[in-house]
């Protein structure tokens, strides 16, 4: 490895921890000057609320490092233009794209660590931190409770009016059990509630199809065992979200079998742990090109620029992951979308670059 990659590498990297330092203690600052009252409204002790900032600095910045690494490579590219040092470079004879190696290689750093990190750490986070939003902050609904359908396996439906997660119990349930598109039984109940090991069942109603005939059972309390975990009837919103890699891909089969009315919701989670980590590269091509080259007003006008994408590459995502959430829109368009459409500037700008 050369001086030259060293020097950059070495820039790249330190000021990117540099933005990092920076930009999470003002979210830190921000998030508990809007969070102040419901902490004193709810008396949450001091020890959640520092474990609770512990956790919002995984999720923060999980989330928005692509933009600190944006602007850590326009801030320091941007110094070496107006010192002249990029000029140097290139007229020392190395190539624009040569100067783009220790670039890549820096991101190429980053994206590993972050891959790893959301893959398998920030999860654990996640966890905590959706949880203590739900429990003291929100404190909303955080899961679909009504009007729940759900395949349980290759020949069996279920489903209930209602469902309440603190009591284990749902409202006018319906289990069906096919055979093709033949139907072998039906249960219905006016209740079901998960009572330690069992199943209990209020006003229990079974139908046998037998050929062509019908058997039909009713007791008014039925005890008994069902293929299928109470909390599967109305799973956490953001259960996707704290799931280690292995653990979202086994969640993802079963929802789509289950046809569950989340299962875009987790599909969007597990493309954005691949799209955000490589960002960093398609983003490292947008800065390097815009801020390689000395112009009037200097480091300024560059992270005026810098910003101005950034809040861009944040706005669509935003804008995406609604469209997922409330529509059928493609999760994997919504993610990868964004992508193209900054790839495409990127290319843009590095074609200009090239050019000068």
């Amino acid at each position: 490895m050369k001086i030259l990659d060293k020097y950059i590498i070495k820039n790249y990297l330190g000021t990117f921890f540099i933005m990092f330092g920076l930009f999470i203690p003002i979210g830190i600052m921000v998030d508990f000057a809007e969070k102040i009252d419901k902490f004193r409204e709810n008396e949450v002790p001091a020890d959640l609320i520092i474990y609770y900032y512990i956790d919002f600095i995984w999720y923060f910045g999980s989330q928005l490092y692509p933009i600190f690494l944006f602007l850590a490579v326009i801030w320091f590219t941007s110094r070496l233009a107006n010192n002249t040092e990029i000029t140097a470079i290139l007229s020392s004879g190395i190539s624009f794209q040569r100067l783009m190696r220790p670039y890549f290689i820096s991101a190429g750093i980053i994206v590993s660590l972050a891959l790893i990190s959301v893959m398998f750490i920030v999860p654990k986070s996640n966890a905590s931190y959706n949880e203590f939003i739900s429990e003291y902050i929100k404190q909303e609904d955080k899961r679909v409770t009504s009007r729940l359908f759900k395949q349980i396996n290759d020949n069996e439906f279920i489903y209930v009016s209602s469902y309440d997660p603190k009591r284990k119990r749902g409202l006018n349930f319906t289990l069906e059990s096919f055979n093709g598109n033949k139907l072998n039984h039906k249960i219905m109940a006016t209740t079901i509630r998960w009572d330690d090991s069992i199943f209990r069942l209020t006003n229990y109603v079974k139908r046998d199809i037998i050929e062509n005939t019908e058997e039909i059972q009713k007791v008014t309390r039925k005890d008994t065992l069902l293929n299928f975990d109470i909390d599967d009837l109305a799973p956490l919103n953001y259960v996707a979200e704290t799931l280690n890699f292995f653990e979202l891909n086994k969640l993802i089969r079963y929802e789509k079998k289950a046809g569950s009315p989340l299962i875009n919701s987790h599909l969007l989670v597990r493309h954005k742990r691949y799209t955000i980590p490589f960002s960093c590269f398609i983003l490292t091509i947008i800065a390097l090109s815009v801020s390689s080259i000395k112009k009037r007003g200097g480091t300024g006008s560059n992270l005026a620029i810098g910003i101005s994408l950034g809040f861009l590459f944040v706005f669509l995502d935003k804008i995406f992951g609604v469209l997922v959430i409330k529509s059928n829109f493609s999760p994997a368009l919504a993610s990868w979308g964004i992508l193209f459409i900054f790839l495409s500037i990127a290319l843009l700008l590095l074609k200009r670059a090239f050019s000068r």
